[in-house]
């Protein structure tokens, strides 16, 4: 695997890393802010939500907010965990609709048995690999972690963890304390490929296992595959879906393509799709 030479979390522990310097730039870079809600979206499609319900959420390492802003935007409720107060602050400056609490998620989610629906979270799990302290032992702040995490979710609900592991060694210890924690699932690379789109979802069920979405392909999503490019392009795509008038060609086309990325079994598109049909009597 290649990754940058310099990672955040070798600077030190994250609630010191992410300063008040660090949180504006989550707040004010429309960058950061892009690549962060897109991540955000890829995630939401990997839980395979019921469509048309709302559903609780846990946002793990929520910083200023952003991944929740989507999750509202979607028409979820969400709760957002953080070990930094300055991007909590932040979160609270920008009114994000959830619910905030300042914590380590290496000491355990303390939250009661079965109380969310699902759990994402963005660039964060990768954190509890490194020891700032003597006391910190990374196996058991993930394990810790992983068997509060199993806990506190619906029994058959699923987290989708996107995550930026330093090599295979560290991936390998991540997904080891997952599945003694009891979770199944396993890790879906979308554009394997590409040196900058490159991106790591660990897919986690709390349930009985099943298959695993399929990563993204440069093929599959130009729009995705060039996220590092442009900062704008998220706008334009998410109205044009808006637009889209249900139950029209396009829209049945739309919603069988993002069912694909989910990982569901999908019938095979034909130039009967979408088509009306004449009422029966």
């Amino acid at each position: 695997m290649a990754f940058r030479s310099r990672r955040p979390e070798h600077s030190g522990p994250p609630e010191l890393f992410y300063d008040q310097n660090e949180a504006r730039k989550y707040v004010r870079n429309s960058r950061m802010i892009d690549i962060q809600t897109k991540m955000t979206e890829r995630a939401l499609e990997l839980l395979c939500l019921p469509e048309g319900q709302p559903s609780f959420l846990l946002d793990i390492g929520c910083g200023s907010g952003l991944s929740g802003d989507y999750i509202s935007e979607e028409g979820h409720y969400w709760v957002g965990i953080d070990i930094s107060p300055a991007m909590l602050d932040a979160a609270l400056d920008r009114d994000t609709e959830g619910d905030l609490l300042l914590g380590d998620m290496g000491q355990g989610i303390p939250f009661r048995p079965g109380s969310f629906d699902g759990c994402i979270s963005i660039s964060a799990v990768q954190w509890l690999c490194n020891a700032n302290k003597k006391s910190d032992v990374p196996a058991r702040r993930l394990y810790c972690f992983f068997s509060s995490l199993y806990s506190a979710l619906v029994h058959g609900a699923r987290a989708v963890l996107q995550l930026y592991p330093e090599n295979s060694e560290q991936l390998e210890l991540i997904t080891t304390q997952a599945t003694r924690a009891g979770f199944t699932g396993g890790v879906v690379v979308d554009f394997p490929n590409s040196a900058k789109a490159k991106k790591f979802y660990l897919c986690l069920f709390s349930g009985p296992s099943t298959s695993l979405p399929k990563g993204l392909t440069e093929s599959q999503d130009a729009d995705q595959a060039t996220e590092f490019t442009f900062t704008s392009e998220r706008a334009p795509h998410k109205k044009a879906r808006r637009d889209l008038v249900k139950k029209s060609r396009e829209w049945v086309l739309e919603k069988k393509e993002r069912r694909r990325r989910q990982g569901k079994e999908v019938r095979p598109d034909t130039q009967y799709t979408g088509r009306k049909r004449k009422p029966r009597f």
